[in-house]
């Protein structure tokens, strides 16, 4: 092996270490919703270098990347095995995707990706490109990954290669590792993005939280987040879709909202997290937002906040695709910690950390969306006036107080 080889290999395998075993702190004071972190989790330069590089001399004597990547983001979640594990969408420098699986011990740093991405079977028309999966522990006893299949589109004209149509993939594994590729989610929609699996079966049947749209980009007619049932999960069909939580205009999810991760039960509801998008100057703007359904009837939102949880800051919102952030991913611990993942600007991963009580609070507590700017104002009027209120009945009970403390 040639010195400069060498050389090159030791620096490489350095920096390698260095990123993956880095420390990442919490930042300072936040918002009392969650927490974010000083670092990404993961980044294109997280790929291992056993994907990226012929180790051969003879083949490679200038250590040549042979595989480049470009990003690593919207990852599914889930705890596996005692550790924190994501399947996070790689893409290459070849614009294709595909999944691999990264863990942690602390779910906050120190993700490492298996040896090997997912080899994940296709179906008898093959995936163009697969994307942004949603993990579910299901109460069937599998691990289901729901993602977009992208192929393109046989009606397009033979000068058209951007036309594509979007259609929900269906796998279902026990280990990560081996994948049972089902056929595709069936529903009268044209195309369909954003599909989630509920943990859950509801009226003893498979239920699916959709996305309808008219085209690959456009929602259209696609009215929000829709919600259907299936009898059978290996050859999934949605006869009828209702729409749970519909876009609305001039709110953050006026061009098209979708469900982020499978919801999370509660005691108070099913605990949503959503992705909402809207239109400005600058082209879509991604945001992520909370909901919370009833208990018993998941069709139905009995708790909703104005405006976004969680939106692109700082460095988050540059990248390939700028102000955007995406969430597919969550995983709540026993102790009720909740450990969200969302992608920035279509690039790299991220965590912010919170609690069920926390996320209720915000969910149960933040005032709802007027819709107009005069309830808005309404609205700080109102926290105002509890304030004054507040602030003027602890001033009176102080002197009392002391009075008190000197008898």
């Amino acid at each position: 092996m040639n010195t400069t080889f060498q050389k090159r290999w030791e620096a490489l395998q350095q920096a390698h270490d260095a990123l993956t075993s880095r420390k990442n702190a919490k930042l300072p004071l936040g918002n009392g919703i969650f927490d974010r972190y000083e670092h990404p989790v993961l980044t294109a330069a997280h790929a291992p270098l056993t994907w990226r590089y012929d180790l051969n001399p003879a083949t490679n004597p200038f250590l040549q990347e042979r595989f480049a990547i470009n990003a690593a983001f919207n990852a599914g979640a889930i705890k596996f095995n005692g550790k924190y594990v994501v399947v996070a969408r790689v893409e290459g420098a070849d614009r294709k995707s595909f999944f691999a699986v990264a863990e942690s011990d602390n779910g906050v740093d120190a993700f490492r990706f298996w040896e090997y991405p997912v080899h994940m079977p296709e179906t008898t028309e093959p995936d163009t490109n697969v994307y942004d999966m949603r993990l579910v522990q299901h109460e069937d006893g599998w691990i289901y990954g729901l993602f977009c299949t992208e192929r393109r589109d046989p009606s397009a004209p033979a000068g058209d290669q951007s036309a594509a149509i979007a259609q929900c993939g269906i796998a279902r594994t026990k280990d990560l590792v081996q994948w049972e590729r089902l056929a595709d989610l069936k529903t009268s929609s044209a195309q369909q993005r954003n599909v989630v699996l509920h943990p859950e079966f509801v009226q003893g049947k498979y239920a699916f939280y959709t996305r309808p749209q008219d085209s690959f980009i456009e929602a259209g007619k696609g009215g929000g987040i829709g919600f259907g049932l299936s009898a059978c999960i290996e050859c999934a069909v949605i006869e009828e879709e209702v729409i749970i939580d519909e876009k609305r205009y001039h709110t953050v999810y006026e061009a098209k909202n979708g469900q982020g991760p499978a919801p999370i039960k509660t005691d108070k509801g099913w605990l949503h997290l959503a992705h909402g998008v809207r239109a400005c100057a600058a082209g879509l703007r991604y945001v992520l937002y909370l909901f919370l359904t009833d208990l018993h009837d998941v069709t139905k939102v009995i708790h909703k906040p104005a405006g976004y949880f969680l939106a692109p800051e700082g460095a988050e919102r540059i990248g390939d695709v700028s102000n955007v952030v995406f969430a597919n991913g969550w995983i709540k611990d026993d102790d009720g910690r909740v450990f969200i993942y969302y992608a920035s600007s279509d690039t790299r991963l991220h965590v912010a950390t919170s609690t069920v009580e926390q996320l209720l609070d915000y969910v149960m507590h933040t005032p709802e969306d007027g819709f107009r700017s005069a309830a808005s104002v309404q609205t700080i009027y109102n926290i105002v006036d509890k304030n004054r209120a507040y602030l003027a009945a602890q001033k009176q009970a102080a002197p009392q107080s002391a009075d008190v403390q000197k008898v």
